[in-house]
């Protein structure tokens, strides 16, 4: 289920957007980026429509997926 960033009090959106970016690790190929980056580099994929924000009521936990790859999983469903 996709969730609305919208519908997200600012502070929470932040502190998902910073728990994605701890759990996905540091490949970001050649180039390193500050934590700060990482986190603004995801929100404004969020608020482009690039990556959208998901829940998963099977494992009862959000995660931020590419919008290509949410759509793909919801055409095998």
């Amino acid at each position: 289920m996709q969730i609305p960033i919208n519908t997200l009090e600012a502070d929470t959106l932040t502190n998902i957007i910073e728990h994605f970016v701890l759990r996905e690790g540091s490949d970001y190929g050649a180039q390193e980026y500050s934590f700060a980056d990482k986190v603004q580099q995801v929100r404004q994929q969020l608020e482009s429509g690039e990556a959208v924000l998901t829940y998963s009521e099977l494992h009862e936990s959000i995660n931020i997926v590419s919008a290509q790859k949410f759509t793909q999983q919801r055409q095998e469903e």
